[in-house]
């Protein structure tokens, strides 16, 4: 169930998993006014075609009872 590890030849990487850094990374940059107004066009715009596509499926989703009768075979029309 449990391996053993092989020993390595150096220490540092048999301790790399556990290493800690004290160096913090550089802020994040800030978006220009630019990229979140492009971001929020982007989302509207995928808002809209899923809106767009469920307004032009209700029609084929639905149930039209008046239209929906019992078709019968053109052939027993003469009998």
């Amino acid at each position: 169930m449990f391996r053993r590890r092989e020993p390595v030849p150096f220490a540092f990487v048999a301790e790399a998993d556990r290493f800690r850094s004290n160096v913090t990374p550089p802020p994040r940059r800030r978006a220009s006014a630019g990229q979140i107004a492009g971001r929020w066009l982007m989302g509207l715009t995928i808002v809209a075609a899923l809106v767009g596509a469920l307004l032009i499926g209700m029609p084929a989703l639905s149930l039209d009872h008046a239209t929906t009768k019992t078709q019968q075979p053109v052939a027993s029309d003469g009998r």
